[in-house]
């Protein structure tokens, strides 16, 4: 019998290519062809087309495809660059469209979170289209529920940010820890988000990056429609944590800092990064800089160039000497490592010598820390980013905030008495968290396994779609 053709269809950016390519690899080994097709965005984005390059060089068995958009099809797209995202993406939908009808066939469409205007496409060939949700579970319920929520609001969240908002299933919420782009309700981008968020309900199914475990209580809320009242909602696979393997290759691939961290003690070392678009002033590189001399704890920091160093989006050569404290390095260069824009975070994480991360919380990043079982200290800045730290930290309690995050500066004092926290053996915190992440990390295993709850769940999806696959393709013609 020949194999079935699943196209993956993910959104702009390399938040949303890694956990697509994780998820294309359960696809294969469950027998299945794989196309992933990617938008050629009129937008140069450099960090996104080397990850593309590595991730296709790694993965020979996904076949990936561009699909150009012409850059006249954006011109009159928005500069809010999540705006301008979901425009390219809807103007992409032509050239989706004559991709895939030029295909033998297609047998399911997997749609990222932000690529709902292709609903049409798959619509218009009769091809069953579900929703990957990259986030966590506690983000898609508060999103599927902000259609029914957020109209009634007495005023955008902005206004009242300290304002405490409740959605089924997850911890109450700050306004001002809402998502970014649902700030401002009149804004055309919290328009377009509330539209993608209704939309969802069309798709035959909802693939999660997140396992049962870890987000009961929000499952539970999905199940019951607390979450979409009224309303019929698609089934909800809980298949994750997709999260990057790591490299498999020899000792002179790797990178200098896993050698570094070679030599450091068990549990003994402070990992801080940020992700491809977490960057900081110069006076944050050096609060940052001195809370961390001041703890006397290891690190490895992963150092960007400032916003203010960057132009037209190119990342400029990086001398961290003039960026941090004067004589910093030099102090510090028995027990700390600084990293330049980028270190193999995966295989970070998963080295024994790791015993807290501070993270952006992008959904990715937090479930790396915990399928690696490592404490988390929590530094949202965009996106998303603010309702993971809630989820995280209330409802998870796989990590503490960095208090001061919503602020202008997080002060020295503040990352210092943080990562003391963290890191100190005997602290009561700290050794909670451990033991949380020792379960947490034993869980993101079992239910991968054949008959855990991910495995499982991921068989229902399959017989879903296999059961509503066409078996005649005249609507390709």
């Amino acid at each position: 019998m020949a194999h079935k053709t699943v196209i993956l269809y993910p959104s702009l950016g390399v938040g949303h290519l890694n956990p697509m390519v994780e998820l294309a690899k359960v696809f294969l080994r469950r027998g299945m062809a794989v196309v992933m097709a990617i938008v050629d965005s009129p937008d140069k984005d450099s960090v996104s087309a080397e990850a593309l390059a590595r991730l296709a060089a790694a993965n020979p068995d996904i076949a990936f495809r561009h699909l150009p958009v012409p850059s006249r099809g954006t011109e009159r797209c928005s500069t809010n660059p999540v705006m301008r995202a979901i425009d390219v993406l809807r103007a992409a939908n032509p050239a989706l469209l004559g991709f895939l009808r030029a295909l033998p066939a297609v047998d399911a469409l997997v749609l990222d979170m932000f690529c709902t205007d292709a609903l049409d496409v798959a619509a218009e060939l009769g091809v069953p289209a579900y929703i990957f949700f990259s986030s966590a579970l506690g983000d898609l319920a508060v999103m599927l529920h902000l259609p029914y929520y957020y109209p009634t609001a007495p005023s955008s969240f902005k206004d009242t940010p300290e304002t405490v908002l409740h959605f089924p299933g997850v911890p109450p919420i700050r306004a001002l820890d809402m998502g970014a782009t649902m700030q401002d309700r009149d804004s055309d981008v919290a328009k377009a988000r509330l539209s993608q968020c209704a939309r969802m309900l069309e798709a035959r199914g909802i693939l999660v990056n997140s396992f049962d475990w870890l987000e009961a209580r929000a499952l539970e809320a999905l199940s019951r429609g607390l979450c979409t009242p009224g309303r019929s909602a698609p089934p909800v696979h809980c298949i994750g944590p997709l999260v990057l393997a790591g490299n498999k290759g020899g000792a002179s691939e790797r990178h200098a800092c896993l050698e570094w961290l070679d030599a450091q003690p068990d549990r003994s070392v402070v990992f801080l990064s940020f992700g491809s678009l977490g960057r900081f002033s110069m006076p944050q590189l050096r609060e940052i800089a001195r809370g961390l001399e001041n703890s006397g704890q290891r690190f490895l920091w992963v150092v960007r160039s400032p916003p203010e160093h960057r132009s037209n989006s190119v990342e400029p050569d990086l001398d961290l000497e003039p960026l941090l404290p004067e004589g910093f390095l030099e102090r510090t260069r028995e027990r700390g490592f600084a990293v330049k824009n980028w270190a193999p975070q995966s295989e970070v994480l998963r080295h024994l010598s790791i015993g807290a991360f501070v993270t952006h919380c992008g959904w990715n990043s937090a479930l790396e820390g915990i399928a690696s079982g490592v404490p988390m200290i929590c530094w949202p800045l965009y996106a998303e980013q603010k309702m993971n730290k809630v989820h995280m930290v209330e409802e998870l309690k796989v990590g503490v905030v960095m208090e001061g995050y919503e602020e202008e500066l997080v002060k020295a004092e503040e990352v210092e008495a943080k990562v003391r926290l963290v890191m100190a053996p005997g602290s009561g915190d700290g050794e909670e968290l451990r033991q949380r992440l020792v379960t947490a990390k034993d869980m993101a295993v079992e239910v991968l396994k054949e008959g855990g709850s991910s495995h499982v769940a991921f068989d229902a999806f399959l017989t879903d779609l296999l059961k509503n696959t066409r078996t005649e393709k005249s609507g390709f013609l």
